[in-house]
């Protein structure tokens, strides 16, 4: 193969890997229908926590199965039509929710946060982004006895797992987070972690390095790819418009589903939507950390713009309309913890999560497709595993290691 790449998608992951393949070596295209940084990756809470390791698809989610399916929780919501239509993912993912399945994961995410922690130090202070970064972690909040006990296989994962993690009693989270209001049985402080005040501007920042260090960004929107002899062809939107190169590597998050489709390769992907909004606090009240309400459903996260509001599940369709309910919800069980003054933002924004079915990225080579590689389905935490993810795809596409990093292998599925 040769030197040449195209990667196609300017997220978090995306970005993350054209820096890692430029730092390879390698003449590097980036290329996005929108400036990096502007789609699913503008929306996150910001954290880069080792608590990541832990999927929503657990051994507890049997037990809260009958629950989430009367759709009326804030956690999780879903579209009935889209959940019929893609019966097959679901059975997936609820049988990847078995011990021997989700320790895989666990074991498989843990490694990958922390590869990622430390490349995000090092390129936040090379792209000059660093007094965006926090080190004061996150906390869960639990409203009662029996929420505290329904996270006990996290804690114990956590332990297992080595993440730093301090119980706090009502007092003392008083004294970490004095504007929560007092309505809140225990909490865990998971230490150790970071988060960030603006995940664009990071994601920015990385782009605006990768192309001080010589890389290259076009802005086209990718319709189709094929193989052509030994070059990979992206065609645009426009008939005239197209690009080529050795190898290509897809990192385009929910819309690698729809392009891979046009070289004949079917992702089972799944979209968990979801939402944000921006609020000031009354009369100024503050956080000075993300803090997620686990009873609530919701994260309350402190940025540049003001208190970002980030919320659980929409399983629906990627291109379905937005169905702000599920963020009126959050407000309302969030204002009951916090003294929100007014929205900031004019409307909601919508993010698209990509979740394969054990909730594991796809990092490698697709297939019977030389050159075509993928790093997608990185569902709620992209920004957690970014960095680590291109670390993965420079050591499997330049030193074959592949025997290191099975967990990721797109042979799983495809």
């Amino acid at each position: 193969m040769g030197n040449q790449v195209i990667v196609l998608g300017a997220g978090i992951v995306g970005v993350c890997c054209a820096l890692e393949l430029q730092r390879r070596g390698m003449s590097v295209t980036l290329v996005d229908r929108q400036d990096p940084g502007l789609e699913t990756s503008l929306g996150n809470a910001g954290v880069i926590a080792r608590s990541s390791l832990m999927p929503f698809n657990h051994p507890g989610l049997w037990a809260q199965l009958p629950r989430l399916l009367k759709n009326d929780t804030v956690q999780f919501r879903y579209k009935l039509n889209y959940l019929a239509r893609n019966l097959g993912w679901a059975a997936r993912f609820l049988l990847s929710a078995r011990p021997s399945v989700f320790r895989q994961t666990v074991e498989a995410l843990d490694g990958l946060i922390r590869l990622s922690a430390p490349e995000h130090l090092r390129l936040l202070d090379a792209a000059g982004a660093a007094h965006r970064l926090r080190d004061t972690g996150w906390i869960f909040l639990y409203r009662s006895e029996q929420g505290w006990n329904s996270g006990e296989l996290s804690r114990k994962t956590f332990a297992r797992y080595q993440v730093p993690t301090q119980v706090l009693a009502p007092a003392e989270l008083a004294e970490l987070e004095p504007a929560l209001a007092p309505i809140f049985h225990r909490a865990l402080w998971i230490q150790g972690s970071y988060s960030v005040d603006d995940p664009h501007e990071v994601v920015a920042a990385y782009a605006a390095l990768f192309r001080r260090s010589g890389g290259a960004f076009k802005r086209m929107t990718a319709s189709a790819i094929r193989r052509d002899g030994q070059r990979w062809i992206v065609q645009g939107t426009q008939a005239s418009e197209s690009l080529e190169a050795d190898r290509l590597v897809v990192a385009l998050g929910p819309w690698s589903k729809a392009l891979l489709k046009t070289t004949g390769i079917d992702l089972p992907m799944a979209f968990e939507r979801g939402y944000h909004m921006h609020y000031s606090g009354v009369e100024g009240a503050s956080l000075t950390r993300p803090v997620y309400d686990t009873g609530g459903g919701y994260v309350l996260s402190p940025m540049a713009r003001g208190l970002r509001l980030t919320t659980g599940v929409d399983l629906d369709a990627c291109e379905a309309p937005a169905r702000p309910l599920q963020l009126e919800l959050a407000e309302a069980r969030a204002r009951e913890a916090f003294p929100l003054d007014r929205r900031l933002d004019p409307e909601a924004w919508l993010g698209r999560r990509p979740t394969l079915p054990d909730s594991r990225p796809m990092i490698g080579e697709a297939p019977r497709h030389p050159g075509l590689w993928l790093a997608l389905g990185h569902q709620h935490i992209g920004f957690s595993t970014a960095p680590g993810t291109a670390r993965v795809l420079g050591e499997l596409m330049c030193d074959g290691a592949a025997a290191r990093h099975e967990a990721f292998r797109p042979s799983r599925y495809l």
